[in-house]
């Protein structure tokens, strides 16, 4: 799926910061847990608590905090729509690992069980 210049722009230059706290807030109006939600992003991109704080602290733009993660290799197993996206065919490699993220919290939301969140069973 081919998304234009201005959407991957506004994507790459969003703050990581403006985004966590609405992550947060999905995820407990669920019955999750802001603890489950780190340990989604840490599955996803490497990063520990004491790392996710200090991204948070320094307002990261996606565009960093993807170029500094360590995107888990299982990462090309999330799929389906989120945000009106396919996300396994958003060619863009920055836009899908924001999409990415974004489908972990949603199935995290929704209540799926951490193993199948994670792609392990």
């Amino acid at each position: 799926m081919i998304t234009t210049p201005e959407h991957d722009e506004r994507i790459a230059k969003m703050t990581f910061s403006s985004v966590y706290p609405h992550y947060v807030t999905k995820v407990e109006k669920k019955g999750r847990t802001k603890e489950e939600l780190h340990q989604v992003i840490e599955w996803l991109t490497g990063f520990d608590e004491k790392k996710i704080q200090e991204l948070i602290a320094y307002k990261v733009t996606f565009a960093t905090f993807f170029y500094e993660a360590k995107l888990n290799r299982n990462a090309n197993l999330i799929t389906g729509v989120i945000c009106g996206y396919r996300v396994e065919d958003i060619e863009t490699p920055l836009t899908q690992q924001v999409r990415y993220l974004d489908k972990l919290v949603d199935e995290l939301a929704k209540g799926k069980k951490m193993e199948k969140i994670l792609r392990t069973g």
